[in-house]
């Protein structure tokens, strides 16, 4: 599974926020913000479950944020 950092930017421009007000939310600066929506680093587990809460998100529908995508060439050749 992939983290899908234009689902995670839509989902903040839906609800009509800008990086510095997620920022702010989180606690970070809008720069910290900024690279992890640009995929520059990594977004943690408990990261993602903060940005989610701030956006109104539940836990249970996380996965929203994920696209899932199989491995190609992997398929057996009988």
């Amino acid at each position: 599974m992939t983290l899908n950092l234009l689902r995670l930017r839509a989902e903040r421009i839906a609800k009509g926020m800008t990086q510095e007000d997620m920022a702010e939310r989180l606690g970070i600066s809008r720069a910290a913000y900024a690279k992890r929506e640009a995929g520059i680093v990594d977004v943690g587990a408990n990261e993602l479950a903060a940005i989610a809460e701030v956006l109104g998100i539940n836990r249970d529908h996380i996965s929203i944020f994920f696209d899932s995508s199989s491995p190609i060439g992997n398929e057996s050749k009988s």
